[in-house]
């Protein structure tokens, strides 16, 4: 009998160590309702939470993710999970692909601005990991994290004119107080973001942020206001009186190439997020 028990308790044990909680987990519970949540990137107490945004304003999109939605704004690098008040959502990045588009555009009509299209169906969220297709651009989408760096992976179709937009003026509540972005070389960008007053704070914040890319930029720019300017490398936005501020980049991708990009914030500096 105590050999029969001894036998059962290693049998046990051997079951219990040969399960993997994290299959277990769900990162869209809460992410429909009032729940607040993000089903996107995250380590435990990590300062990046990559995830997808489908929505910046109202109570339900304080996470700004909402299950209901069917379309995608961007890919930003700050969330908040189950507040209930919103805040962040901070270095937007969108990949598109056709003509340059440098605002969001309205849910119900995606041709208009950036904004795509995607289904459930293609949605995968695993703890750290999380991908969808854009049904708009046909651009795969896949997204984990570090503590504090995102790293996007976009898998294309065959085209000329592969856009990744970085959007610095939409968050998540409200609009960025301030904004500079400056294009590095060939293959980074970097700047920084001053916005948020969470539940009436009296100050804001401002997020650094460096953002290396796998392949050179065939052609880049920015934008202000309306204007978009091919091959300029730095621009700002000092108030919110001269809104809309971000960075462009274009590239030509075979059917099925990848393009990788990291990016690492800090509350400290731009040199702080370049180490980090």
């Amino acid at each position: 009998m105590r050999c029969f028990c001894l036998v059962l308790i290693l049998i046990l044990s051997q079951m219990l160590f040969a399960t993997n909680f994290v299959d277990y987990v769900n990162p869209f519970i809460g992410t429909g309702g009032h729940g607040h949540t993000f089903p996107g990137a995250t380590v435990p107490f990590g300062m990046v939470q990559v995830s997808p945004d489908t929505g910046l304003k109202g109570w339900d999109w304080c996470s700004g993710y909402h299950y209901s939605d069917d379309s995608i704004i961007g890919f930003s690098h700050t969330h908040l999970s189950g507040t209930g008040a919103a805040d962040y959502g901070e270095v937007r990045i969108m990949p598109i692909v056709g003509g340059l588009k440098i605002f969001p555009g309205p849910k119900d009509d995606t041709g208009v601005g950036y904004r795509s299209r995607f289904r459930h169906e293609t949605e995968i969220a695993k703890p750290g990991y999380y991908s969808v297709f854009l049904d708009d651009y046909d651009v795969l989408v896949e997204l984990t994290a570090s503590t504090r760096v995102g790293f996007h992976r976009y898998t294309f179709p065959k085209t000329d004119k592969a856009y990744i937009i970085i959007d610095l003026f939409h968050r998540i509540g409200n609009m960025a107080e301030r904004a500079w972005v400056r294009i590095v070389g060939e293959d980074e960008i970097e700047g920084s973001i001053t916005g948020g007053h969470f539940c009436g704070a009296r100050k804001p914040h401002t997020i650094y942020f460096v953002a290396k890319f796998s392949k050179p930029f065939e052609d880049f720019g920015t934008w202000k206001v309306f204007r978009i300017d091919p091959g300029n490398r730095e621009e700002r936005m000092l108030s919110r009186s001269e809104p809309f501020i971000g960075a462009y980049v274009r590239y030509s991708m075979k059917k099925g190439e990848k393009l990788l990009i990291k990016v690492a914030i800090s509350y400290t500096g731009v040199e702080g997020a370049r180490r980090n």
